[in-house]
């Protein structure tokens, strides 16, 4: 009998506890919302013209930073298209730079030999290494032999008649070459065209 006593005064025991755990949690909840009231009310009290005025200087100080990073970044782009634009033709010109050592060292070989065969031969040698440097770069010769007139890469400075109708409108002679960068040209070719 006495364990029975002893497990309904344990019962008794965890109910008042879960009573009071509950009262407390009443407690806590009606001075949060009593909290909350306050508060409310005291954001009810804020004069609306001075929440106004306090956005405002918040949106002011977001715009000011936003135009300030905007200009930085403006200046910044300003700057480095400048520099791009006075240093962007440096490939071109160390590329084109071992061209001009082999010509110096044509000149002064030339001055030793008499014969025009070998000085023949090295300015071919130079020429062609001078193509294949404009090659590197993106430049390319416009085809001008045995082709139709095509104004986009030629330019007529003469007319030839009486050539015949499988040369009319064909590109007979050129003049000048002309030159493409990354298929865009860059100097029409000079030539004469069949009439």
């Amino acid at each position: 009998m006495k364990q029975e006593e002893i497990e309904k005064e344990e019962i008794n025991n965890e109910e008042v506890k879960t009573e009071d755990a509950c009262n407390n949690n009443v407690d806590n909840t009606e001075q949060n919302n009593a909290d909350t009231v306050e508060g409310n009310q005291e954001q009810d009290n804020e004069d609306p013209l001075e929440a106004a005025n306090k956005q405002i200087e918040e949106l002011k100080d977001k715009y000011l930073r936003t135009m300030a990073e905007f200009d930085n970044y403006r200046k910044r782009t300003l700057k480095e298209k400048t520099e791009l634009i006075l240093n962007g033709g440096e490939k071109a010109v160390t590329a084109i730079l071992p061209i001009i050592d082999d010509m110096e060292r044509a000149i002064a070989n030339g001055l030793k030999s008499d014969d025009p065969q070998v000085l023949k031969e090295g300015m071919e040698l130079i020429f062609q290494k001078f193509i294949k440097t404009l090659e590197t770069l993106g430049v390319k010769r416009i085809e001008t032999q045995d082709v139709d007139f095509n104004t986009d890469e030629h330019e007529a400075i003469a007319m030839v008649p009486g050539m015949g109708d499988d040369k009319k409108g064909k590109v007979l002679d050129c003049v000048q070459t002309g030159y493409k960068m990354n298929d865009k040209v860059i100097r029409h070719a000079k030539v004469a065209v069949g009439q």
